[in-house]
């Protein structure tokens, strides 16, 4: 049975609708960390449990022949019917900022056929931002298509998004705006509806790139490894960090932003 046959229709409602839902279950937990720790990890471990078992639940009463994502549960083989879709669900993306009440913060899931991404969902509870994409087919911001920026070159009103110790590893003559907001994925899905015309990021998974990907390429945009080789997300399908840094924009803006950025403090 195809994805037709299955009903995408049906499996990006459920997408949709749940990830919607599993915000509501987050947002009880928003801000409420300790004040006096870095990192509260009683808090965050309590409302990823809650939120993460959520997805599970209602994944089993739609569609109990489904796989959820887990780094030490993986079968690839090739699959039939029902048990040909994973699911890919991220409780909590830009945990930091969850903790500490500052809204750039998220959750995702993506759908997997037989390890093939077919959709992708971003949702910000505290901004109530969704962003969506079928592979293949147009990415949205709510009801609004996105695409990423048609700048034919950087300028001193270019953005580039990065990660937190970006300082620490690259000199920078970027001339336009250089900003980190703490969460990999509203970094992705900004460069995909134009409002950032690159991202640098680092430290990721494949579970927490799973369905940003499938949004930014389905708004023109591409990953790819910092020094221009193509990234293949498929890889860490293992549960391996992705050491390598990345880049994210528009395909011709890549070697324009790479000589902006040359190694070294």
């Amino acid at each position: 049975m195809g994805i037709k046959g299955h009903g995408i229709e049906a499996l990006s409602e459920f997408a949709m609708e749940h990830i919607k839902a599993a915000g509501k279950r987050a947002l009880p937990y928003y801000g409420k960390g300790k004040t006096r720790v870095k990192f509260d990890q009683g808090m965050v471990t309590e409302a990823d449990l809650r939120i993460a078992d959520y997805f599970q639940e209602k994944l089993n009463e739609r569609f109990p022949d489904h796989h959820i994502f887990k780094y030490d549960e993986l079968n690839e083989k090739y699959s039939h019917e029902g048990k040909r879709y994973l699911w890919i669900f991220d409780p909590i993306e830009g945990v930091a900022n969850y903790q500490a009440g500052i809204p750039i913060w998220g959750m995702s899931v993506a759908l997997l056929d037989n390890f093939w991404p077919i959709l992708g969902v971003f949702y910000m509870p505290a901004t109530g931002d969704i962003f969506h994409a079928r592979a293949g087919q147009d990415a949205f911001w709510g009801k609004k298509k996105i695409q990423i920026s048609e700048a034919a070159t950087i300028n001193d009103e270019s953005v580039l998004f990065t990660f937190s110790r970006f300082h620490q590893y690259y000199r920078s003559n970027f001339p336009g705006k250089i900003r980190n907001l703490g969460c990999a994925s509203a970094h992705i899905c900004y460069v995909a509806m134009g409002r950032a015309d690159a991202a640098v990021i680092a430290n990721e998974s494949f579970q927490g790139l799973a369905a940003a990907r499938v949004i930014l390429e389905a708004a023109g945009g591409k990953v790819c490894n910092f020094d221009g080789c193509d990234f293949h997300l498929n890889e860490y399908l293992d549960g391996q960090k992705i050491d390598d840094h990345l880049l994210v924009a528009a395909p011709e803006s890549f070697t324009q932003v790479r000589k902006c950025l040359k190694p070294g403090p």
